[in-house]
């Protein structure tokens, strides 16, 4: 078992919430600047505050992390990013946290020895993908907060990467908070830091369209905040380093409340002393803040109506925490002789600094008195420091200005900061270009080729009699149904793995995917880093298509995956046309039709709201403008029959209308892109083959739209596509 510091981090929205946090015991800080943090609406920090703090957080030997948590667009990372980083680079910024595999790139390139955490957006859901992420650079992992102690522990071992989990504050119904669905309704980008959390508003539920359960106040996605008190050893134990606090959001009486009562647990397990948590702190708590009671999140694997605040009622108590600033404790010796100069040697932990200044006077008549020396000498103000002792020798009968006492004071106190900031601060350093692929111009004039994907037998079956269709993406059962050499020789097929990979990939799967490979299976379609980590450790990374869930917002992340090996990348879908034309699209596949995932949960809506059977059904949730939003229970992920239930099932919450670009083939021509996709979810075999039919006709033979109804979602990033009003999306807003 390897040595740990245990480590606790809280959050900070402000320079005030910052000081509260350092105050009430945290051993780091976490804050967002000015630009690509995913709390864009959080005070959050300008450039001179965020100095001062690492600056600050570094003499009371605490460390600062830097959320560069968002999506970044070309524009933002090769015009502003380097520049944004770079002062707080120099000033020992600690670490910075990021989503984004671009940003990773660019900053592993352009800033040696800046520790890189990898934000628990990126989704790790296990060992494979930690062990990638730490041969690309990483420090440290924030797993996705779905995780088990099972699982963390198990990636523990397979790692030597730090661990760093949540343990209080709130909890996105989606995976790690990879959602679009604050994005499709209001163009408010949860991947951009701007969520207005419409999971937060009601929704009724339905197993057939006629019974709804609920009222027009339920919500039926909220989630309590976790509360981890009772098992924090436990968590410790599993071997997580760094015990994180959410709430950039909250005020800083929160923060330093929440802070200190997690600080006297640590420090009561860290002791060795038996633990026990005492019912006034688990209350303190919930007066500070509480959304329905709280409860321990996934840590136990359990998942349940227990953990959901269907009325999402929010109140705090009245209560006050005291927020307090630390001062570090400093050592002195002032020695005083005639004739000499005033001399004042200063010592923090191991560190001495001696300042010298004027000169001391023989004093014939009124020699100082200690006392008024001392009195002089305390005078610290606003500075970081406290004098613990301070010893003052007196050679003879002296007199020394008082000014000249403060300014060697004053330039003691200085060369002691300099010291100890200089230990962390670094060279400055200038910006390293990446090499570039050469950019592969397509003519344009000739069709671009059309993969389908189809979630379900029927739809397959029916599109497998069309011709002009170049690929299929099947899940497994499908492909087991429909595979034959014949047909891969005719028809490039690939593998479909799961939205959601928790554990290894399973053996059946696994066996009878290298059979298909054999026999002419082109590869696999992957939609989360620890699905490709697996198959690339199994020889297949060059045989990955990649989906829009891993994310390429940048041409640095583009990049990233060509230099992999993989076959090609999905376009994002928060990206529009304009967007997209100053993309490098050469490697990337675009979504033409389908229903958009929102979110992926680990919850069920199913088994929340009307129990759990165990099967894969497709629920329905209707919000207040009456519409209907399908929700697949994926209770076997791998989709195989042959497997058991899986430990770790998952919804997919579709949204209510299709996205399609029928109308759009000319701009779309313009991208240079390498392929065209259309996905099937839900819809009926005849209905797929109608709509194949419809963007065949258009993108293959100049045919025109059928006027059916679509969104086109954020491709031209249309006002009257969005589901919900300006208004509306911004009274979803509650921290």
């Amino acid at each position: 078992m390897k040595k740990m510091i245990t480590e606790l981090l809280s959050p900070a929205g402000s320079y005030e919430s910052f000081e509260a946090a350092i105050g009430a015991g945290a051993d780091a800080v976490y804050v967002g600047g000015p630009a690509f943090g995913a709390r864009a609406y959080a005070q959050n920090f300008s450039q001179e505050e965020l100095i001062a703090a690492i600056e600050t957080a570094h003499i009371h030997n605490r460390k600062l992390y830097l959320t560069v948590n968002t999506l970044l667009k070309n524009r933002e990372l090769e015009g502003q990013l380097f520049e944004y980083l770079a002062p707080y680079y120099e000033a020992g910024l600690d670490a910075v946290i990021v989503q984004d595999l671009g940003v990773f790139s660019f900053i592993r390139r352009n800033f040696p020895g800046l520790d890189i955490h990898a934000s628990t957006q990126m989704t790790i859901t296990g060992p494979e993908g930690m062990k990638f992420l730490e041969e690309k650079g990483a420090t440290r992992v924030v797993p996705a907060r779905e995780l088990s102690l099972e699982e963390l522990s198990a990636m523990h071992k397979a790692s030597p990467l730090e661990i760093e989990t949540f343990i209080h504050g709130a909890l996105c119904y989606s995976y790690s908070g990879q959602c679009l669905m604050s994005s499709i309704f209001g163009g408010r980008s949860g991947n951009r830091g701007r969520c207005a959390q419409p999971c937060r508003l009601p929704y009724k539920g339905t197993l057939d369209h006629r019974k709804y359960k609920g009222d027009k106040e339920f919500c039926a996605l909220s989630l309590k905040d976790i509360c981890t008190l009772d098992i924090l050893p436990d968590i410790l134990e599993a071997g997580v380093m760094s015990l994180k606090i959410e709430g950039r959001m909250k005020q800083p009486g929160y923060t330093a409340g929440v802070t200190s009562v997690y600080r006297k647990y640590l420090d009561l397990y860290l002791s060795g002393k038996e633990y026990h948590v005492q019912e006034e702190d688990r209350k303190y708590l919930l007066d500070l803040f509480s959304r329905g009671g709280s409860c321990t999140g996934y840590y136990d694997m359990y998942r349940g109506p227990e953990m959901m605040a269907f009325a999402n009622e929010k109140k705090s108590g009245n209560i006050q925490p005291e927020i307090r600033k630390i001062k570090e404790k400093i050592h002195g010796n002032l020695i005083l002789s005639p004739e000499s100069p005033v001399i004042l040697e200063v010592a923090c932990e191991d560190k001495t600094v001696t300042a010298m200044g004027g000169e001391v006077q023989f004093a014939k008549n009124q020699p100082m008195e200690e006392q008024r020396i001392r009195q002089q000498m305390e005078k610290l103000g606003n500075t970081e420091f406290q004098w613990e002792s301070l010893n003052i020798e007196i050679n003879g009968k002296v007199f020394v200005p008082v000014k000249v006492l403060n300014e060697v004071r004053r330039e003691a106190l200085e060369q002691l900061r300099e010291t100890l900031l200089s230990q962390n601060r670094r060279e400055m350093v200038k910006k390293q270009h990446a090499e570039r692929t050469d950019i592969c111009r397509r003519q344009i004039g000739g069709s671009l080729p059309f993969y389908v994907s189809c979630e379900q037998e029927d739809v397959a079956e029916a599109l497998l009699k069309e011709k002009g269709i170049t690929g299929f993406y099947f899940p497994f059962d499908t492909m087991k149904k429909y595979f034959s050499p014949k047909l891969a020789a005719e028809r490039e097929l690939y593998l479909s793995t799961p939205h959601i990979q928790r554990g290894e990939i399973p053996e059946k799967w696994m066996q009878e995917a290298k059979k298909w490979i054999e026999q002419g299976m082109e590869g696999f379609l992957v939609r989360n880093l620890e699905s490709y980590a697996a198959l690339k450790k199994c020889g297949y990374g060059d045989k990955c298509v990649l989906d829009s869930s891993l994310y390429t917002w940048n041409d640095e992340a583009t990049e990233f995956w060509k230099k992999e090996g993989v076959l090609r990348n999905t376009v994002p879908l928060e990206l529009n046309e304009g967007e997209l034309r100053h993309r490098n699209n050469t490697s990337s596949e675009l979504l033409l039709y389908g229903y958009i995932p929102l979110m992926l949960s680990a919850q069920c809506v199913r088994k929340n709201l009307f129990g759990c059977t165990g099967k894969c059904e497709t629920v329905y949730l209707k919000d207040r403008y009456n519409s209907e939003f399908p929700v697949k229970c994926c209770c076997t992920p791998w989709e195989c029959s042959s497997l058991e239930k899986a430990k770790y099932c998952y919804n997919i919450i579709y949204n209510s209308i299709p996205y399609g670009l029928p109308g759009e083939r000319e701009r779309v021509e313009k991208l240079n892109l390498q392929s065209l996709r259309l996905a099937f979810t839900v819809e009926k075999p005849e209905e797929a083959r109608e709509i194949f039919k419809e963007f065949q006709s258009v993108y293959q033979k100049n045919g025109k739209p059928s006027g059916r109804r679509y969104t086109k979602g954020h491709f031209k990033r249309e006002r009257k596509d969005s589901r919900y009003s300006v208004h509306t999306v911004l009274s979803c807003l509650d921290y």
